[in-house]
């Protein structure tokens, strides 16, 4: 497959509202998740979206059975293609932790996400995914999620002496980056 340029924060194509997918298991739609998923793996990303190497499509892959050097010390999600997804909050309780985004490389920031939530989609083929999530999990989807809607992490920094460079704020996180 193919690994994709990652779109970067100003371009004006992150900001664009996704469009649902509306037709399940084509030989197309499984090319797009195979090129999504070889390139977050290439970057050692967590998640990625579709609108992230321009495509306006409601479609997110996040997940790994290995650990993330970039997120060491969080907790595996499992390997997951979502499309056209629905996110439910489970409870008023936000946790703010930091995050970082492949549009947005070499900064961190803490951002509030709501802690618990349920999500609802379906993978590539037309199955439905139904789950109920919290803690690292929950915030992956949520992040992966914002960009369907054309929002980036920085936009729900709430305190910005909480942003900044992640090679200061995490040294050690920072060279697994650059590897």
């Amino acid at each position: 497959m193919a690994i994709r340029e990652i779109l970067r924060m100003g371009d004006p194509r992150l900001l664009r509202l996704a469009q649902p997918v509306m037709v399940f298991d084509t030989d197309e739609l499984h090319l797009l998740v195979s090129d999504m998923l070889d390139s977050m793996r290439a970057v050692n990303g967590a998640g990625l979206a579709a609108p992230q190497i321009g495509v306006d499509l409601q479609l997110v892959v996040f997940g790994s059975n290995e650990r993330n050097p970039r997120y060491p010390d969080r907790p595996l999600v499992p390997p997951t293609v979502l499309l056209n997804p629905v996110i439910t909050p489970r409870s008023d309780v936000e946790v703010d932790d930091w995050e970082g985004c492949l549009s947005v490389p070499g900064l961190r920031g803490m951002v509030p996400r709501w802690e618990s939530i349920h999500y609802t989609g379906f993978d590539q083929y037309g199955d439905p995914i139904d789950r109920s999530v919290d803690g690292f999990h929950a915030r992956v989807v949520q992040h992966e999620c914002d960009h369907l809607v054309g929002k980036l992490y920085p936009m729900r920094v709430r305190d910005f002496s909480k942003f900044g460079f992640t090679d200061i704020l995490f040294p050690s996180v920072a060279a697994a980056e650059d590897d």
